[in-house]
C-alpha cells in the first residue's frame, strides 16, 4: 500500500492553494514573486478569460511541501497585493451545485430549450395542461 503523498493528488496532499481576489494588473510573475518566499512553487495556474484577454481573478498554486503551503496561507490570507485583498486557502475539488450529480443536458427539456431556443418550455407545457384541465372542468 502506497502513502497518500505518493499516490494522492496535490489537492489531497494539502499542497495546492486557491488564491483569489487578484487585481487586473496582477501577472503570473507578480504572483510568483509574492508566493516564492514561502517555499518552492511546483506549479502555478492562472485561469484566463479569453473573451476579455485577462485572467479570471484567481489562481491555483502548488507547493512542493505542505508546510510551505500552510505558511503561505497563514501569511497571505487577508494580505494586500496591488491594492486588492487576497483570499488564500486550500484548493478544493470541484463541487456539484444544487445537490445533483446529474448533468443538465441529461433531460429532454434541456435539449428542447437548446434546439428551439425557448426558455421555460416546461412551464409552458404545464400551463397548457392546467388550461386544458380548467377548460374541461368548466364544461362539466
Amino acid at each position: 500500500m502506497s502513502t497518500s503523498g505518493q499516490s494522492g493528488t496535490a489537492l489531497q496532499s494539502r499542497r495546492s492553494l486557491y488564491v483569489g481576489g487578484l487585481a487586473d494588473a496582477a501577472t503570473e510573475s507578480t504572483l510568483r514573486a509574492a508566493l516564492i518566499p514561502f517555499g518552492p512553487v511546483k506549479n502555478l495556474d492562472v485561469p484566463m478569460d479569453y473573451a476579455k484577454g485577462t485572467h479570471k481573478g484567481f489562481a491555483f498554486v502548488e507547493y512542493e511541501d505542505a508546510d510551505d503551503a500552510a505558511e503561505a496561507i497563514y501569511n497571505l490570507d487577508g494580505a494586500e497585493l496591488l491594492g486588492r485583498t487576497l483570499v488564500v486557502n486550500l484548493a478544493q475539488n470541484h463541487q456539484a451545485k444544487l445537490g445533483s450529480a446529474r448533468p443538465v443536458w441529461s433531460t429532454d427539456e434541456w435539449f428542447r430549450e437548446q434546439v428551439t431556443g425557448e426558455k421555460g418550455a416546461a412551464e409552458a407545457r404545464e400551463k397548457e395542461k392546467t388550461d386544458a384541465a380548467d377548460a374541461s372542468a368548466l364544461k362539466e
